[in-house]
């Protein structure tokens, strides 16, 4: 039995999917499929919804761009209601937002992607700017060297913080080496997603298991 056969659709056919980044773990937004959508979606590999209030089908970034690249596909346990992790190109939200998500009721901290994920983003739209206006401009203008060696001193005036052992300022030397490592990382190509990753291939590994296997390596 495949997927469009297994899910409970209700009385209208249709069913609740969650639309969620994969790389981020954030929830982009939620939209409803039915059969065809859904088998159109399997087929595809991006998702495809039914406009409830068009009556119609529709490919998510069809007219934006900002497609939704399926990644995996999951379903609860009543077989009622659908998650999708998606590679997300753009922005979900037709406001322009990253996720519909946005706004938060009362007194509640703004729903936003967490501090690591927007300080990639930011990094990724500062080094586009002029280099008299952004500190991220200046060193991606400045090169490699300049920003090894800032990551460098970061590094070292962490130590110096930890060892002189007050919180505030291991704190704020510990965000100035993470910066100063994002931009690195995205001078490189690389993301935060590419350490996540090493970092979950390590999970149940003896850390002097991996670091024998790098020396081993390493020899050859």
């Amino acid at each position: 039995m495949n997927l469009v056969e297994k899910i409970k659709f209700d009385k209208n056919g249709l069913v609740p999917a969650i639309i969620q980044d994969e790389k981020t773990g954030n929830v982009l937004m939620l939209a409803y499929m039915n059969r065809d959508s859904l088998q159109l979606s399997l087929e595809t590999g991006y998702t495809h919804f039914w406009s409830r209030s068009r009556s119609s089908l529709w490919k998510k970034g069809e007219t934006s761009g900002h497609y939704q690249k399926i990644v995996s596909v999951l379903y609860d346990c009543d077989y009622d209601t659908l998650l999708f992790l998606v590679d997300q190109t753009g922005a979900a939200c037709h406001t322009g937002n990253k996720s519909c998500f946005y706004r938060s009721y009362g007194d509640g901290k703004k729903a936003t992607y967490n501090a690591i994920n927007r300080l990639a983003e930011t990094i990724k739209e500062h080094c586009k700017l002029s280099k008299d206006v952004s500190y991220t401009a200046k060193l991606f203008d400045k090169g490699i060297d300049t920003i090894l060696k800032k990551v460098g001193e970061e590094a070292t005036e962490l130590v110096v913080a930890a060892k002189g052992g007050k919180s505030s300022e291991i704190i704020y030397e510990a965000a100035d080496l993470i910066y100063h490592m994002m931009v690195l990382l995205h001078y490189s190509r690389l993301s935060f997603y590419d350490i996540e990753s090493e970092l979950i291939r390590r999970f149940g590994v003896s850390g002097i298991e991996e670091k024998r296997s790098r020396e081993i390596d390493t020899d050859k």
